[in-house]
């Protein structure tokens, strides 16, 4: 499980370093290949191989005429790449999804249980100071009893 923010750098290739703390949960399992994509063009999505394939399983159970998943199959084909990690730890962000979410230079790496997620730094501060958890938000946590 991955969780926790660890900052991060995009360099002029569009390589992200996998930082050490997340690194060794892919380590643990041998993963090497992984699918980056997104769902909203904001933000990027690093899924080890296999678990991108067990999501891959899920959505063909759902019929290609559904519109949700039509959207959802658009948006994480047209930003979506295979990339494997380097002898460096990094990985490749696609070209198209780094222009969209502005991946360059400082990001964030966040934790998010079975995948990471990366995001501009000051994009995503900004969201949080926008979106702030709200007493709704509060009672929807309590009745799932988190």
């Amino acid at each position: 499980m991955f969780r926790g923010n660890n900052p991060a750098k995009v360099d002029e290739k569009g390589r992200l370093k996998i930082p050490a703390e997340f690194r060794h949960g892919f380590d643990e399992r041998g993963d090497i290949r992984f699918f980056i994509t997104s769902r909203d063009g904001k933000r990027a999505e690093i899924h080890a191989m296999q678990d991108w394939e067990a999501i891959e399983l899920k959505l063909a159970e759902i019929p290609d005429m559904n519109p949700a998943k039509k959207k959802l199959m658009d948006r994480v084909n047209y930003f979506g790449h295979t990339s494997e990690i380097d002898t460096q730890a990094r990985v490749l962000i696609p070209q198209i999804l780094r222009d969209k979410a502005k991946l360059t230079g400082d990001v964030l790496v966040i934790g998010k249980g079975k995948y990471l997620e990366v995001a501009n730094r000051e994009e995503y501060e900004r969201e949080m100071e926008e979106n702030e958890l709200t007493v709704d938000d509060a009672r929807e946590l309590a009745s799932l009893k988190l």
